[in-house]
Order: C-alpha cells, then structure tokens, then sequence
C-alpha cells in the first residue's frame, strides 16, 4: 500500500539514479563545475523532487503534471550522459549504472503521466492512504481581511 511518495517505485528509482549521477559527475574535469555537472546534477535531483511534490499536492492533475516534468528531466539527463560519454567523462561502469536507472525512470513516468486510471502501487485511485482530489476542491479559497 502506498501511503507517502517513498512507497512510490518510480521515486526510489529517481533516487537511486541521482546517487548514480552524483557518483559518475565526481570523476568529471574540475572546470566542468559550474557547467556539465551542475546542469547534470540540477536535472536529475529535478526527477524524485517533482515525484514528490506531485504526490504532494493530492490532485490527479497536479500529479500527472509533475510526473512530465520528472520525464522531460530524465530526458535532460539522457541528454547530459550522452554528452559526458561523448566527451570521454566518468568511469564506464557508474555510465552503464546509470543508463541502466534512467532507462527504468523513463520507462515508469510516461505510463504514469497518461494513464487516467492508474492501478496497483502506483493508484492514483483515492484511497485510505491518499485522498487525491479533484483541482477545484484542491484548496479552498483564502479571503483576505481588507482591515489586516
């Protein structure tokens, strides 16, 4: 039963992937800081991150919305290895990791974002654990004191 976003297998993955990308950046070039692995590292803490804060936000909509971000994220760090590998950064080893974890990441986020009714551990469904509500009676609407 899902009952946080930690239950959540597509978020453990996006978790496993960034410890794989923080790994592999460790042994790229020092003059690459503040280019290749800061847009790296940026993009893939953006996979479990938008996971979350979807999950959090308690509205289908919401959550669907968070999970294509999560997935134009993972494409980013697609994108990225493609462009280490290239320039010859990182030990082979941690890239195949991490190949291996974006490829299980991209896989689950598409079915995620476009399914309308999702089933299993990763239900959408309302439920005892999570109580999704639709967008318009997602927050109740503030009004302001005008004396305050």
């Amino acid at each position: 039963m899902v009952t946080s976003y930690k239950d959540l297998k597509v978020w453990q993955r996006g978790i496993e992937l960034s410890l794989a990308i923080y790994k592999l950046t460790a042994s790229f070039p020092s003059d690459e800081r503040f280019g290749l692995i800061s847009q790296f590292q940026r993009a893939v803490v953006s996979v479990p991150s938008n996971i979350a804060e979807g999950y959090g936000r308690g509205t289908r909509k919401d959550y669907k919305q968070f999970l294509s971000i999560a997935r134009g994220s993972t494409l980013e760090v697609q994108t990225q290895l493609l462009i280490a590998r290239e320039l010859g950064y990182g030990n082979p080893a941690l890239f195949q990791r991490a190949e291996s974890l974006k490829r299980k990441v991209k896989c689950s986020t598409p079915s995620f974002a476009s399914s309308e009714r999702l089933s299993g551990p990763w239900a959408l469904t309302p439920g005892p654990s999570h109580n999704f509500r639709s967008s318009a009676e997602a927050r109740p609407k503030e009004t302001l004191d005008a004396s305050s």
